[in-house]
Parts: C-alpha cells; sequence; structure tokens
C-alpha cells in the first residue's frame, strides 16, 4: 500500500482527502496537522482505530519532525494542504499568513528534496509532491473575461493570495532548479460538508437556521466558481496518479455564482426543510454590509487541461451539492457546536499541551 505524508489533513479540504483515501483503502495516511483555529481533529473520528492512519501534532515549518517523518514512514507522497487560507484574516494579521504559506511551504519543499534525492532509484521515479493552491493568485476577472487557465499570469490581490503564489512559485523553482517531481493544483471556491463557519456558505447555513443576519459584502455580485468537495478530492487523486511533474492544473466546478445568488439559495432550501420556522422567508435575514478591501469582483476557472488530459470532470451540480452540505450541517449538531464554542480546541489543549494551539 502507498503511503501519503499529509499536511494540513485536519482541516476542510485535508480532512475529506484522508477520509476519501482511507475509506478505499487507496494509501496509509501520516497526517501533519498543527490544529490552528481552523484544524480539527473532529473531522476525522471516524478513523479512530484505523491502523492505516497516522496522525501527528505539528508545523511544516519544523524542519526535524518532517525529517523524522519522511525517515519514520517513508512516503511515495506529500500532499501539501498546510496554509492559512482565510482572506479576512490575512488583511487583519499578514504575518501568519507569510510565515506558514511561504516560510513553511519552503522548508517542506526543502526537506522533500533532500528526501527525494536520497530515495532508491525507483522509488525516486515514484515520489510525488503534490502541492494544493488557489485560484485567487491569479487576481480578479472583469464580467466578460475569460476564466483563469495554467498560463494566466498571476496577480494576487490580498496577501492571502500573494502568499500562495509565493508558495506556488516556490514549487515550481523546485522542480525547474533541483528536478524535484513536484506538481501544483490551483481550485476554485470549495464547499462541503466539515467547512469552519467563517466561510460564505456555512456561515451562512448556520446563520439563517438561527435567525441571526445574513452578512454579505458590498452589493453582493462578486462572483466565484463553486466545486464540491468530494470532486476536488478525487481531482487531487487523479493528479497524483497521473498527473505530469512539473505541471498546474486548474480544478474548478464550471459554476459562477454571485454571492448573492448562493445566500438566495441557500435561504429557499432552508424555507422548504423548515416552512415552520419563524425565519421563513428567511431571505429577509440578507443585510448588506461594508466591502473587504480590496475585494475581487470575479473568479472563474477553466479546467479544460484536466478534463482532457486526466479525465475528471465534477459530479455534483450545485443544486445537488448545495442540498447534501445543507442537510450535513443539519445532521452534525454536535460538530457545530464544538466549533461555534471553541469545545473542539479546549479538547486539544487538553490532548496535546501547551499555551497556545494557534
Amino acid at each position: 500500500m502507498k503511503t501519503y505524508l499529509v499536511t494540513g489533513g485536519a482541516g476542510f479540504i485535508g480532512s475529506n482527502f484522508v477520509l476519501r483515501e482511507r475509506s478505499n483503502a487507496k494509501a496509509r495516511i501520516i497526517n501533519l496537522d498543527l490544529l490552528t483555529y481552523a484544524g480539527n481533529l473532529m473531522n476525522l473520528q471516524s478513523l479512530d482505530g484505523d491502523k492505516g492512519y497516522v496522525f501527528v501534532r505539528g508545523s511544516i515549518g519544523d524542519r526535524k519532525l518532517v525529517r523524522k517523518l519522511l525517515d519514520e514512514y517513508r512516503p511515495c507522497g506529500i500532499i501539501n494542504f498546510a496554509a492559512e487560507s482565510h482572506v479576512d484574516r490575512s488583511i487583519d494579521g499578514p504575518e501568519d499568513f507569510i510565515q506558514t504559506n511561504v516560510v513553511g511551504t519552503f522548508h517542506l519543499l526543502d526537506e522533500a528534496r533532500h528526501y527525494w534525492e536520497a530515495l532508491p532509484e525507483r522509488e525516486k521515479s515514484q515520489f510525488r509532491f503534490l502541492h494544493v493552491s488557489t485560484d485567487e493568485v491569479y487576481g480578479s476577472l472583469e464580467p466578460d473575461d475569460p476564466p483563469f487557465r495554467e498560463d494566466t499570469p498571476y496577480a494576487p490581490n490580498s496577501p492571502y493570495s500573494a502568499s500562495k503564489a509565493a508558495s506556488d512559485h516556490l514549487v515550481r523553482a523546485y522542480h525547474h532548479t533541483y528536478g524535484l517531481p513536484t506538481l501544483i493544483t490551483n481550485c476554485s471556491n470549495n464547499y462541503g460538508p466539515r467547512q469552519f463557519p467563517e466561510k460564505l456558505i456555512p456561515l451562512m447555513i448556520l446563520n439563517a437556521t438561527s435567525g441571526k443576519p445574513l452578512p454579505i459584502y458590498g452589493d453582493g455580485l462578486n462572483i466565484r466558481d463553486w466545486l464540491y468537495v468530494e470532486d476536488h478530492c478525487e481531482a487531487l487523486s487523479l493528479v497524483l496518479e497521473k498527473g505530469k511533474p512539473g505541471e498546474m492544473y486548474n480544478i474548478g466546478g464550471r459554476c459562477e455564482k454571485t454571492n448573492l445568488e448562493i445566500v438566495k439559495t441557500i435561504c429557499t432550501i432552508l424555507d422548504e426543510i423548515f416552512p415552520d420556522s419563524p425565519h421563513v422567508p428567511h431571505e429577509s435575514l440578507i443585510t448588506f454590509v461594508k466591502d473587504r478591501p480590496g475585494h475581487d469582483r470575479r473568479y472563474a476557472i477553466d479546467c479544460s487541461k484536466i478534463e482532457n488530459e486526466l479525465g475528471w470532470k465534477p459530479k455534483e451540480s450545485f443544486e445537488t451539492g448545495i442540498r447534501k452540505t445543507i442537510q450535513w450541517y443539519l445532521d452534525n449538531p454536535e460538530w457545530v457546536e464544538s466549533v461555534q464554542t471553541g469545545e473542539y480546541r479546549e479538547w486539544i489543549s487538553r490532548q496535546y499541551g501547551g499555551e497556545s494551539i494557534g
């Protein structure tokens, strides 16, 4: 069985990827996660007792720890999800984004290079370093601009996207300078189960069901391309297996929608599910708030390359994916309460010690 070192595997996309790989026993997973605010081991409770899964609390910037894990478990691939990822947080405090997304990725890359260079020739040829990135590195599109392609010039507009762009450049440089067999994926906005409720879709679901305001930036007409997280994880698995080292692959849902359209869709579905709710129509909870600085107007992904070269296409429509997502949050009140009250962070502190957990 293959062994992968997954970094940031307790976060939203990372945990969904880990669960997918273990559900079909495709690979043994070593999950390295620092468990900052968005890392939640409750995401992976179903793997308790799974001998093909190992969790290690730590940072990708801890070179000694990374080296130890590589030497001990001998993975044939590294999948790097570890990142600070919320634009608003990057505006308020950019330093953490530079330290994790840029410096941390550098340390991880450099340890991976030394490990890879020492592998026997057969294992060396099979090794892959997959760096999971974002469409935000490309900047913002005008309404009539074509979607982002892999050859679209980078033009990041926030500290978050700038830090991810820098990490992408480092990954590319390690392939071209040292020959490290890297792969970069740039995905559109993900949604689905286990997403931390600072992001648009889970925030709106949870606020609406509680009768709280549904805050929308500006005029609500900012456009994003939406990708169901399980479709994204399937694409990542395919890139690992069939992607060409040194290449980039854009992964999108071919689903452009305004933020306002997203929120109204959630409200309509909740009206159907809870027709007797005192908050019906849930749209009455919508409130417009001051736009955030440098808010990109539109993102859109052209995923023709991965479709044509690797045969991947998203399976979920937004209509099916958003209903699954809403239902998951309704069906998992314990997870929601744990995240909202911070109980999971108290558990982490008790379990792993230390005054600060991110």
